[in-house]
């Protein structure tokens, strides 16, 4: 087992609309992490749906760069739903 790889595991609950990352866990493979995120992280049947990512396929920035990294967005105001009314009935977006 100390030579199963790493898995990053995200569900989307009934009420989300967006998977949420809730814990890591260790498996042979991808379905056995499915498997496995199902009993250690969903109760209930509160889940509607499990990713797992292997965690040496997550490449994340330095939070010690953010400055730089997001600086360039300043600039574009309009990229911000700010400017935008969005009607009542559309509802989440």
């Amino acid at each position: 087992m100390n030579n199963w790889p790493l898995w990053e595991i995200f569900i989307r609950s009934r009420q989300g609309l967006d998977h949420k990352h809730v814990g890591s866990l260790h498996a042979a493979d991808a379905q056995m992490a499915i498997e496995n995120a199902r009993d250690v992280y969903t109760r209930r049947m509160e889940g509607v749906s499990i990713w797992a990512v292997e965690s040496t396929n997550i490449h994340a920035s330095n939070p010690d760069e953010a400055d730089s990294l997001y600086e360039p967005s300043n600039d574009k105001p309009y990229r911000h739903p700010t400017f935008y009314d969005i009607p009542k009935e559309i509802g989440h977006m």
